[in-house]
């Protein structure tokens, strides 16, 4: 804990929910804590909703390296000059530690918080250390994982290593408490279904057709919830009235928090996100993980619920409506089955990864003898960062 001493922490993160939801999490409890904290991104972050309002946003140059030989010196010279930009908010805010959430725009911020002696640290939110993580692994002073394994990340580097789960919203993690939602023989059976914005058209093609395919006990108890593109709206309404099932389709759901509290079944993806809200709350799945994910990451991000008895994954080349009944009727011959999937799921969840996460941030902060070292010059200034960094990590 901070202890009373004010402290500027600088995150930084990609342009994507799955960067930044845990780096908002993150810049909240540490401004709770009465800190000062900034934000590095690119300009697809600094327009993403649900920034916290004490958090100023910095838009930096990232450039990306590519296999294509042509990408590499305009990507490493947008690098570079993200690197200086970087370096010169450091110098004004003084930041007691640079954390970093993946993604390109996160790499010139960490590449000047190694060069100025920062203390720095990764967090990553996949079961698969993403590329920009695993060319900073070497040089930062922790790794906080969501996952007890991830691979591509070297065992030289498990020294400094810290499981803290991945942050997730505060109203999703206020359901973690609250029982799993009653489920009767006769009952409503509600299935919640999301496909995130890049793969929501196979669960739009599959899911009513698959729905269908259920024994009638199961059939006709079903309520459903469905996330759907725009475009495929009108198609999948057409499905599930052909059908005969209830279900609600929107493009996007505000209250998603507490339409996950009633659900008793999930079906979609796998991304970090999705899983670490999954697992807070406690919600059986049927996870099918996007194929074009970097590394394979997605079905990585399945592993953990999946062995615990908490999910089932199916590949996409195998998700047909058929294999879709199948496995719900697995997870839900009986009521109680349903509950102790849900159960196992739960007991997967890190309902203190920000409080935890914050805990190692703040293990790297300057304390007050900072100030006495700064003003002795640069290089007594270094050494007496890593020295402190050292005696915080042991």
């Amino acid at each position: 804990m901070s202890g009373g001493v004010t402290r500027h922490f600088v995150l930084a993160a990609g342009g994507t929910g799955g960067h930044l939801i845990p780096a908002f999490a993150l810049a909240q409890e540490l401004t709770a804590r009465g800190h000062h904290v900034a934000l590095i991104t690119d300009e697809r972050g600094a327009a993403i909703p649900g920034k916290p309002d004490t958090l100023t946003a910095h838009v930096l140059p990232a450039g990306r390296i590519t296999k294509n030989p042509l990408t590499w010196l305009k990507g490493t010279r947008a690098i570079m000059e993200g690197r200086r930009m970087a370096l010169r908010l450091f110098e004004s805010f003084e930041p007691s530690a640079v954390v970093g959430f993946g993604g390109y725009p996160a790499l010139p911020a960490l590449l000047a918080a190694t060069s100025a002696r920062i203390p720095s640290v990764i967090h990553e939110q996949n079961a698969v250390l993403g590329r920009v993580n695993r060319l900073l692994a070497g040089r930062v002073d922790a790794v906080a994982t969501a996952y007890p394994e991830v691979e591509r990340l070297a065992d030289k580097y498990q020294d400094k290593v810290h499981i803290v789960g991945n942050p997730v919203r505060g109203e999703v993690l206020a359901l973690r408490d609250r029982p799993f939602p009653p489920l009767t023989e006769d009952g409503l059976l509600r299935v919640l279904v999301t496909g995130g914005s890049q793969g929501a058209r196979v669960l739009s093609e599959v899911v009513p057709d698959g729905l269908a395919m259920l024994p009638p006990a199961l059939r006709t108890r079903l309520q459903v919830t469905q996330q759907c593109r725009a475009e495929d709206l009108e198609a999948v309404r057409a499905r599930y009235a052909g059908h005969d099932i209830p279900a609600e389709l929107g493009t996007y759901f505000e209250d998603m928090a507490s339409r996950l509290a009633d659900a008793h079944l999930f079906i979609g993806r796998a991304g970090a996100s999705t899983i670490a809200e999954l697992t807070a709350v406690g919600r059986p799945a049927i996870l099918v993980p996007l194929p074009i994910a970097t590394d394979d990451h997605q079905a990585a991000n399945t592993r953990e619920m999946v062995k615990a008895g908490g999910a089932r994954a199916i590949r996409q080349d195998r998700f047909t409506a058929k294999e879709l009944a199948k496995q719900i009727q697995v997870m839900a011959q009986h009521p109680q089955a349903l509950a102790n999937a849900a159960h196992a799921a739960w007991n997967c969840g890190r309902p203190n990864a920000v409080r935890d996460l914050a805990d190692l941030v703040e293990s790297f902060g300057g304390a007050p003898l900072m100030d006495v070292i700064r003003v002795r010059g640069g290089e007594a200034a270094a050494s007496g960062r890593e020295a402190l960094a050292r005696d915080k990590m042991q």
